[in-house]
């Protein structure tokens, strides 16, 4: 079933559920989360990935990863058993991360946001990212493409490095890109608008599409 929109009533939902954080309560309203939340972001996960597979040609995309609603409590003070929020990623395959959002696009509501790249690289790949951004031409191309994103209102996230970066003369910004081993890309704030329409899917593909070349470029 194609995308239709979120349901206003999903940001109800999720305020009474993180008010409550009942299991009882999350079993008498589970037909209304899936209803308002769970469903519509299936669908519209759904919608990406096949846009993203025409925007990734050359790149095999791992199926839809849909976050669980019960958050995992073992190791955190915070015992509340909901997420409040439903998230889902499509990533790219070879990706070895699972907790981080590998290459993806991430998508996560009821406050609507999305972003795409690479948080944390593998560590295979940390390395040929060191000399894409030392090189002169390649360095200088992946600086350009990130301030073009973030000229858009696009921001920009990142992990970092222990080790400290090497120095190239006359390059700042190249020395900062050296002391990461991801860039990820946070899309701008969607417009009140498409929020909650059918509308939100054909904008996100092409905030996609606007990343794609980056995450290409570091995925490579």
């Amino acid at each position: 079933m194609a995308f239709s929109g979120f349901e206003r009533d999903q940001v109800t939902f999720f305020r009474q559920l993180a008010a409550r954080q009942d299991r009882e309560w999350f079993r008498q309203n589970k037909e209304r989360f899936q209803s308002v939340a769970e469903g519509p972001m299936r669908e519209l996960i759904g919608d990406l990935h096949a846009a993203l597979t025409r925007q990734y040609k050359g790149f095999a995309l791992k199926p839809p990863k849909h976050f669980r609603i019960y958050r995992d409590t073992r190791f955190s003070k915070d015992k509340s058993p909901f997420k409040t929020g439903v998230s889902a990623v499509i990533a790219l395959q070879g990706s070895e991360e699972e907790a981080r959002p590998p290459p993806s696009t991430r998508t996560s509501a009821p406050r609507i946001t999305a972003g795409a790249g690479h948080w944390h690289l593998p560590s295979g790949k940390v390395e040929r990212y060191r000399k894409l951004v030392a090189g002169d031409k390649s360095g200088r191309e992946l600086q350009k493409r990130i301030g073009a994103l973030k000229k858009r209102a696009s921001r920009s996230s990142h992990s970092r490095l222990e080790a400290r970066a090497a120095r190239i003369p006359g390059r700042s910004s190249a020395r900062r890109l050296l002391k990461l081993k991801g860039i990820g890309i946070s899309f701008p704030a969607i417009p009140a608008s498409v929020r909650f329409s059918p509308r939100l899917a054909p904008w996100l593909q092409a905030r996609s599409a606007e990343a794609a070349t980056l995450v290409t470029s570091l995925a490579s």
